[in-house]
């Protein structure tokens, strides 16, 4: 290992100069694309040229001491902004109905039956939170990415709308008439002897158990399954009280926490204070997430998914169970 670090060394005082190479370190050299058990001093470059396109000072030697080197094209080293446009589009960066500001690609998945590729993320990302009936989204709408918020347009469809699982809202005010009439009169008993309680009604939605959809990408090659700062999904994990977990979202990026409670049952704001919907069997962590991340996949620190980030205040973020997303929509996890 001394001559390896003697050889890295002199490249980096060298050979880190010249225009195409952008960095240089120790790893297996290659032989096609398979690793072979011989350690080398690696060149990473822009590009690589031909020896004949090169001047003669800047051509990297086949070894520098008794070292053999090896050359690998990585492209331009840049920060990767979550907001831009990616080709190939990988989960974690912004994505969204051409209706909605922007939310967070989840997943690349799998439908079970067909074995087609879709994109998964929340309904409200990919369906503008619709429940089927109130004309928010239709099935084909254009899916933008970066989210219209972020610079999206007509230009930068990744897909289509392709399901989801509807939405279901309760109103906090009932509005029959008759309702009403007796909520005014249980209230006139009530303040004889209460004056500070009142009775209110409020009508019962059905049970939401998930916030998900699919688009269909415009083609498979413009998708990637590796989570940006994550890497690849290595299957769904169990969930419990206690379990670390992480996210990697379009606003706050890659953050990590605990998971604090099970089978929640709660009241999501939607938009306006009125449009809220009630949630049960969820999962409430304590992880960083803000505005945007929605969408996200959780996994635990084995790159095990476990849930669908959909919602979050300052101090918590909450996620559907991922199996359930999974079972009501018919597809795996690439």
């Amino acid at each position: 290992m001394r001559n390896l670090f003697r050889s890295l060394d002199v490249a980096k005082k060298r050979y880190t100069g010249l225009p195409n190479v952008v960095g240089v370190g120790l790893g297996y050299k290659k032989k096609g694309r398979e690793d072979t058990d011989e350690m080398a001093v690696i060149f990473f470059v822009d590009k690589k040229l031909p020896v004949e396109a090169l001047a003669v000072d800047e051509v990297i030697p086949k070894k520098i001491g008794r070292c053999c080197t090896d050359v690998i094209e990585v492209g331009e080293m840049r920060f990767l902004d979550r907001t831009e446009r990616m080709r190939p589009a990988q989960p974690g960066v912004s994505i969204g109905h051409f209706k909605v500001t922007a939310g967070t690609f989840g997943a690349v998945v799998r439908d079970r039956k067909t074995g087609e590729l879709f994109i998964l993320s929340n309904n409200h990302v990919l369906a503008n939170a619709t429940d089927g009936r109130d004309g928010r989204s239709r099935i084909g709408d254009p899916i933008y990415q970066p989210g219209s918020y972020d610079g999206g347009t007509k230009d930068d469809v990744i897909g289509h709308l392709e399901r989801f699982v509807p939405i279901t809202r309760f109103n906090r005010d009932v509005e029959c008439n008759i309702a009403a009439m007796g909520v005014r009169a249980a209230n006139a008993v009530i303040r004889s002897f209460r004056p500070d309680y009142r009775v209110r009604l409020e009508r019962q939605g059905a049970t939401n158990l998930v916030d998900c959809a699919l688009a269909r990408p415009v083609d498979d090659k413009a998708i990637n399954p590796e989570i940006v700062d994550i890497g690849r999904i290595n299957g769904v994990g169990e969930i419990k009280p206690g379990l670390q977990v992480k996210k990697s979202g379009r606003t706050s990026g890659l953050t990590q926490g605990k998971v604090i409670a099970i089978h929640v049952s709660l009241n999501v704001t939607m938009g306006h204070s009125s449009d809220v919907v009630r949630f049960h069997e969820q999962v409430m962590t304590e992880m960083k997430s803000l505005g945007g991340d929605s969408g996200s996949l959780v996994l635990d620190m084995e790159n095990r998914a476990v849930g669908l980030l959909f919602a979050g205040s300052e101090e918590h973020t909450v996620c559907n169970p991922i199996q359930t997303v999974l079972d009501q929509l018919g597809v795996d996890l690439v």
